[in-house]
C-alpha cells in the first residue's frame, strides 16, 4: 500500500512544484543525484571511476511537453557524450524514450534515439535505453530494434515485474542485444505484473539466467544480496569470467557494498543522475525501499 501512495504522488505535478523548492528535501535528493548540472555529475562520476566504479550518467527528465523540449534533451545527451569523452572518465549514458518525444511523435523520438547514438559510436561510448511504465514497453522495445540494427552500441532494459518480460528477453538474446535487468519502479495492475515479491525475484533469477546462457552482454541492476548471490552461481555454472556480465547499482544506495564487489573483482557500474527535476526519481527511490521514507519525512518536517 505505502509503495503505491509513494509512486502515485511521484506522478503528482502539483507536489512536485511545491516540493522542488523545499530545501531540506533537496538535501536528501543530494542523496540520490549528483546535482543539477552535468559538470557536477562528471566531477562525482570522476570520484566513482577513482573507486574502481564505472558509471552511466541519466539526465533527469521524462515526458516532455513539446518537439523543442525534445531536441533539446536530445542535444543534452549528445553534449553530454562530448563531455564524457573530453574528460575523460569512464561513463556511458542512459536515456528514456519520452524524454526523446515519444509521447509527441514517434519519428521525432527515433530521429533523436539515431543521432545520439551515433555520436556515442562515433566517440567509443554506448547508449542505453530505459524502459519506462507498461504502457511504454512495446514502443520503446520496438525502436530499440530499429536502432539496434545500425548501432550496436546501445543496450535494452528489461523489467522483471512484467509479467511480458520472458518473451521479450528470448527475443532480445536472438538479437544479440545487450540488456541490463532490473526489478521495476512503477504502480502495475495485477494482470500486466507480478505484484508478489516472490513472483518479481523468481523472475529475476530466471530472466538473468536466460541472458547469461544467450550470451548477451548483461548487466544485473539490483542491491538485492540474493540477486547477486543467485547470478554468482550462475556464472560459475555456466563458467563465465567477471568480464562477461557486470553489475550495476544506484548513486546513494549501500556504497559500502558497490565498493566491496568492486574490489572482489566483479565489473560494477553506478547509474548516476542529475539534473533539477529530481522529484520524480527521488519518489521511486522512496517506493522501492520505503524505509527511506523517514529521510522525506525528517526533510518536510525540518524544511
Amino acid at each position: 500500500m505505502l509503495r503505491r501512495l509513494l509512486l502515485y504522488l511521484s506522478e503528482r505535478e502539483d507536489l512536485k512544484d511545491r516540493l522542488l523548492k523545499v530545501p531540506a528535501l533537496r538535501r536528501v535528493a543530494e542523496r540520490f543525484v549528483a546535482g543539477d548540472e552535468l559538470p557536477d555529475a562528471l566531477d562525482a562520476a570522476g570520484r566513482l571511476n577513482d573507486d574502481g566504479l564505472r558509471v552511466t550518467l541519466d539526465h533527469l527528465g521524462e515526458s516532455v511537453e513539446n518537439p523543442e523540449q525534445a531536441r533539446r534533451a536530445g542535444d543534452d545527451y549528445v553534449r553530454s557524450l562530448e563531455r564524457i569523452d573530453e574528460r575523460p572518465v569512464e561513463s556511458t549514458i542512459s536515456l528514456k524514450l519520452t524524454q526523446l518525444g515519444l509521447d509527441i511523435d514517434r519519428e521525432l523520438c527515433r530521429e533523436n534515439l539515431h543521432r545520439i547514438v551515433r555520436r556515442a559510436a562515433e566517440l567509443g561510448n554506448f547508449v542505453r535505453v530505459d524502459m519506462e511504465s507498461s504502457d511504454y514497453v512495446q514502443a520503446t522495445l520496438e525502436l530499440f530494434a530499429e536502432v539496434f540494427r545500425d548501432h550496436p552500441n546501445v543496450g535494452a532494459v528489461i523489467q522483471s515485474y512484467l509479467r511480458r518480460s520472458e518473451r521479450d528477453v528470448e527475443r532480445l538474446v536472438e538479437m544479440g542485444a545487450p540488456v541490463r535487468i532490473v526489478k521495476g519502479a512503477y504502480d502495475e495492475p495485477p494482470e500486466v505484473a507480478f505484484q508478489e515479491r516472490e513472483e518479481v525475484d523468481g523472475n529475476f533469477v530466471r530472466l538473468t539466467r536466460l541472458l547469461l546462457e544467450g550470451g548477451v552482454p548483461t548487466a544485473v541492476a539490483t542491491h538485492d544480496e540474493r540477486m547477486i548471490d543467485a547470478t554468482l552461481d550462475h556464472a560459475r555454472e555456466l563458467d563465465l569470467s567477471p568480464g562477461d556480465f557486470e553489475f550495476q547499482m544506484l548513486y546513494g544506495v549501500r556504497r559500502p557494498y558497490q565498493r566491496e564487489l568492486a574490489r572482489a573483482g566483479h565489473p560494477v557500474r553506478i547509474y548516476l543522475p542529475y539534473g533539477s527535476d529530481w522529484y520524480p526519481y527521488l519518489m521511486r527511490r522512496m517506493a522501492e525501499k520505503p524505509a527511506n521514507l523517514r529521510l522525506v519525512l525528517r526533510a518536510m518536517i525540518g524544511g
